[in-house]
């Protein structure tokens, strides 16, 4: 399978195919590199959610935001609670969570919008992002699945709002993006436990100290098959968070004190 992202800069990694199938389209996730922030931050820190000095994630975002064409007024992202909600994103949500953290949509981990000039965006530091994209209808939408949202199934509850929205699953196409990798994630049982008996074969490894290796990639691939997704339109990246240090934070290989990467998806005007 074909690396899904492609690097247009050290900054930027992007999902070109994507804006050849939908004119206008941009998709991708950033990188740590390139930007203001100082260590353990360093430097394109783009979370504002973490202890960084905020003039420098401002500075960080306005640097993506003139890469990528979209002015800070028209992002929008949600909290992030590690929950499944899903925000339908229209006009009225711009700018919400772009500036300051509080104005972030509510207990949100899911975005799903079809109009132009909107950026939707998550925020990652080993947690799954999950890009969604119907060329039919024109919806298009962003998941954040740590390993709470993955057991809980956002990404099936993506494709189910999707389905409301007059979606045919065999016409949605999925991108699992960076994220930690299966040989790096370590979990106890308390995690094992919520996966159904039917997928542990495919995503968990047991350890020989009780402990277990999880493959989030996996686990949100088989969801998205469930939920009808057509396998040939699941794209998972070989990028790992974890491994690949000089291009990505990760929370667990930097002890939690560590910046973000944003992954958006949105419609130019």
């Amino acid at each position: 399978m074909a690396e899904p992202f492609q690097l247009q800069t050290e900054s930027l990694l992007a999902i070109k195919k994507w804006g050849a199938i939908s004119p206008g389209l941009q998709a991708g996730f950033t990188t740590r590199k390139g930007g203001y922030s100082a260590p353990p931050f360093h430097s394109w820190n783009l979370g504002l959610h973490v202890p960084d000095v905020k003039k420098n994630v401002d500075a960080n975002r306005q640097k993506l935001s003139g890469a990528i064409r979209f002015p800070l007024q028209s992002w929008v992202s949600g909290e992030q609670s590690h929950k499944t909600n899903i925000h339908i994103v229209t006009a009225a949500d711009k700018g919400k969570g772009a500036e300051t953290y509080k104005t972030s949509l509510t207990d949100t981990d899911g975005l799903i919008t079809k109009e132009s000039g909107i950026l939707c965006t998550a925020f990652f530091a080993d947690c799954v992002p999950i890009y969604f994209l119907d060329s039919v209808s024109g919806y298009i939408g962003i998941a954040h699945a740590g390993w709470k949202g993955t057991v809980n199934g956002i990404a099936g509850k993506m494709v189910e709002t999707f389905k409301e929205l007059g979606t045919v699953p065999a016409n949605l196409l999925t991108v699992i993006g960076p994220c930690i990798s299966h040989d790096a994630y370590e979990v106890d049982e308390q995690v094992v436990g919520h996966i159904p008996d039917e997928w542990r074969d495919k995503t968990v490894t047991a350890r020989e100290n009780g402990r277990y290796l999880l493959d989030l990639k996996q686990l949100n691939t088989e969801i998205l098959l469930q939920q009808g997704v057509l396998r040939r339109n699941i794209d998972v990246t070989q990028y790992c968070t974890f491994r690949d240090e000089s291009l990505f934070f990760s929370h667990r290989r930097d002890n939690g004190k560590t910046g973000r990467m944003l992954g958006y998806i949105g419609y130019e005007n």
